[in-house]
């Protein structure tokens, strides 16, 4: 471990570079020798087209492009502008009208959502709960917050969400400390496409119901690719499982506008509490500005304007969700692809649903994503095996890749 020079470690790895950002630079170095063609550059979580550029809804540019200075420039309140938290809330549940309290507060992005969460509803030194597949940066966030990642198995032998290995992680942790942030990413689950059914979420809500009642649980739905997963109310149904949840437990919800809105570069986001009394509520918003204050202190209010005026005008919403379903169609025809092509080459991937990625179990998955690299195909390699965005490459590229990893994983 490289040894700090003036900086603190304060118990954190710190590594030099981002693993994901520095495959990313490898990639683009190679693109830059040897040429586009030669190069899958499967690492980027933002949806590029079939030529590998990055897509931006037009609709959403328009409006960007026609905001004054004052609706850009000017500071936005910690918590963000009342029309941003108003249709933000919409965004996050559509049809949905939850009977209890809701509560946004802005963030940058769905990082600064789950930033805050660790923040005000663990105490330090505390362990949160995450599947065994899971977004690294989470482990990064804990870290920084003084804060610990603990895992459950994510699958069970049936290949099913493993809701007997969630119960007993669950109760472990809570019998040496009194709050558990739980975090579950779905639909579209990064880094493995999966999304929790209806039995799974009731599973979950059963189990909830198991645990001890004098301890806090804080249930953090991850739900940045919500919008990518397939029919947006289809994949909501969830939502009124959360609020049956018991009396202990503080369903909220990590919403992002960097892939619904390919707004990416403008970090914005929110954290939105579905509370079951004021006082929560209240409470929820106070910590959010007190945390938000002392970090980022307000979000950009360019992003906030734009989702402000979508919601502001039906027939603007309607083009910006007409031109959102092209692209959505165009992910789940590639995640299909990848689908088939590994059924037919035999490639054992993690269970998929939809969404920007798709995941491989593998021994080793540092060593195979170095040969992969050798012959320009860039992944990411994680803890249990390699992840493959089928964002950022074409639906035939999909259909190529299978047969190469599978190669890859049997050279040894």
């Amino acid at each position: 471990m490289e040894e700090m020079i003036f900086a603190s470690r304060q118990g954190r790895n710190i590594p030099k570079e981002d693993k994901i950002f520095g495959i990313n630079n490898r990639a683009k170095a190679m693109i830059a020798k040897e040429g586009k063609e030669k190069v899958v550059n499967a690492t980027i979580g933002a949806l590029l087209d079939d030529e590998g550029e990055l897509i931006v809804l037009s609709s959403v540019n328009d409006v960007f492009k026609n905001l004054s200075p004052k609706e850009f420039a000017e500071y936005a309140p910690i918590s963000g502008t009342p029309e941003f938290r108003e249709a933000v809330k919409q965004d996050a549940l559509r049809s949905y009208e939850p009977k209890g309290h809701v509560v946004a507060s802005a963030t940058p992005g769905g990082t600064g959502a789950i930033r805050n969460t660790i923040a005000n509803y663990t105490d330090r030194g505390d362990s949160i709960l995450v599947a065994d597949w899971y977004w690294a940066p989470y482990n990064t966030i804990a870290a920084e917050q003084g804060r610990k990642v603990e895992t459950f198995a994510f699958f069970n032998g049936e290949r099913k969400f493993n809701d007997a290995d969630f119960r007993k992680k669950a109760e472990k942790l809570l019998l040496n400390q009194e709050r558990l942030v739980v975090i579950l990413n779905t639909p579209a689950h990064n880094p493995t496409g999966y999304s929790l059914t209806a039995e799974d979420w009731n599973n979950v809500k059963n189990i909830m119901e198991t645990l001890p009642r004098q301890k806090k649980i804080t249930l953090l739905v991850d739900v940045a690719y919500i919008d990518f997963a397939g029919d947006e109310d289809e994949y909501r149904t969830f939502l009124p499982i959360l609020e049956k949840m018991p009396e202990n437990v503080l369903p909220m919800l990590s919403h992002s506008l960097s892939k619904a809105y390919t707004l990416y570069g403008m970090r914005c986001g929110a954290l939105i509490c579905l509370a079951k009394t004021k006082e929560v509520a209240e409470e929820f918003k106070r910590v959010c500005e007190f945390s938000s204050r002392a970090s980022w202190s307000n979000c950009a209010r360019a992003p906030q304007t734009i989702l402000s005026k979508i919601y502001g005008d039906p027939k603007l919403k309607a083009k910006v969700f007409e031109e959102r379903q092209g692209y959505r169609e165009m992910l789940l025809r590639r995640g299909k692809a990848f689908e088939e092509a590994a059924d037919e080459c035999g490639l054992e991937m993690v269970p998929f649903d939809a969404g920007f990625f798709a995941s491989i179990p593998c021994q080793n998955p540092d060593q195979v994503a170095a040969r992969l690299e050798k012959e320009g195909i860039f992944l990411v390699p994680l803890a249990k095996g390699l992840r493959v965005s089928i964002a950022s490459v074409s639906e035939e590229v999909c259909r190529m890749l299978p047969a190469k990893i599978l190669a890859a994983m049997e050279t040894e």
